[in-house]
C-alpha cells in the first residue's frame, strides 16, 4: 500500500527543549535578573523582566528586555527546525518564555509608538499560538 503525505498540511509544531535548572530557578522564586544573568538564553527570564518593568512604568526597558528573550527564543526555535511559521504550540511549557517574551515586545513596541512592529508582533504571536493570544491578551 503506498503512503501519500499530506502536501497541504503545514509545518508540525516546534517543541522548545526545557531549560529545567533554569526553569526550577524561577519556580523557587529566584529574582528574573538573576535567572537572566546565570541562564541568558532563558526566554521566561526576560519575559518576567519585561512584564515586571512594563507594570512599573518603563515601557522602553521592557522593549529592551522583551527584545532579548524574543532574540534568544528565535535563535533556540530555529536550533529546534524551526524554518520561520508554523505553530509554537502554548501548551508545551517550554514555549511560553518565548511567547511571552512576543506579546511583551508587542506591548512595548505600542507603548512606544512602534506601532507597524507592534501589529507585526501581534500578527506572528496570533499566527504562531492562538492559546497563547488569547491567554496573553486576556482573552
Amino acid at each position: 500500500m503506498e503512503s501519500h503525505e499530506n502536501l497541504l498540511a503545514g509545518p508540525p509544531p516546534t517543541h522548545l527543549p526545557d531549560m529545567a535548572e533554569a526553569r526550577e530557578a524561577m519556580e523557587s522564586g529566584a529574582q528574573a535578573s538573576d535567572v537572566a544573568a546565570r541562564f541568558p538564553s532563558y526566554s521566561a527570564a526576560w519575559g518576567a523582566l519585561a512584564d515586571e518593568y512594563f507594570a512599573a512604568g518603563h515601557a522602553v526597558t521592557s522593549y529592551a528586555f522583551a527584545r532579548t528573550g524574543y532574540h534568544r527564543g528565535l535563535d533556540q526555535l530555529r536550533r529546534a527546525g524551526w524554518k520561520g511559521h508554523g505553530p509554537i504550540p502554548w501548551e508545551h511549557e517550554p514555549n511560553r518564555g518565548f511567547l511571552r517574551c512576543l506579546n511583551a515586545l508587542a506591548r512595548a513596541a505600542q507603548a512606544i509608538g512602534e506601532k507597524d512592529e507592534a501589529e507585526r508582533c501581534t500578527q506572528f504571536l496570533k499566527d504562531s499560538s492562538p492559546e497563547a493570544y488569547d491567554e496573553l491578551s486576556g482573552r
